[in-house]
């Protein structure tokens, strides 16, 4: 196995959104826009993001429980337990979350962001572009 490493935030999601019980699941199933906030070190970073910009956030979904590693598919005990790595579940070993989001606006260190379903204060690990199939 590989040694531990560190993943140092970007910067945290500042939403509406409070609770991991109310959210929504998926951000095309009634998400707020929220504002990405970064870090001042990470200016140049933003530079060239634009609205109408598709990007893929990465987060890291902070309340989640590390130790689960089977669940029954979005909370339904009718579902068959089904191993994490075969689910978009929060909860998993590593919960880092991946959100698909259109950028709608862009004001120094904070982009705001359609249809993202990660509760506030989430940290942000990474955003990159998401890159249509050829």
């Amino acid at each position: 196995m590989a040694a531990d490493f560190t993943l140092t935030p970007v910067g945290r999601v500042a939403s509406p959104l409070r609770d991991t019980a109310t959210a929504p699941r998926q951000g095309d199933e009634g998400a707020p826009s929220a504002w990405l906030v970064f870090d001042s070190s990470y200016a140049a970073a933003l530079s060239d993001i634009r609205p109408g910009d598709t990007m893929l956030l990465l987060t890291w979904l902070d309340r989640a429980d590390r130790t689960v590693q089977a669940v029954h598919p979005r909370d339904d005990p009718a579902r068959p337990l089904t191993g994490v790595f075969s689910t978009r579940s929060s909860d998993r070993p590593n919960p880092i979350g991946l959100h698909p989001v259109t950028i709608l606006e862009a004001d120094g260190l904070r982009l705001r962001a359609d249809r993202l379903e990660a509760v506030d204060g989430t940290p942000i690990l990474d955003l990159k572009p998401l890159l249509s199939p050829s």
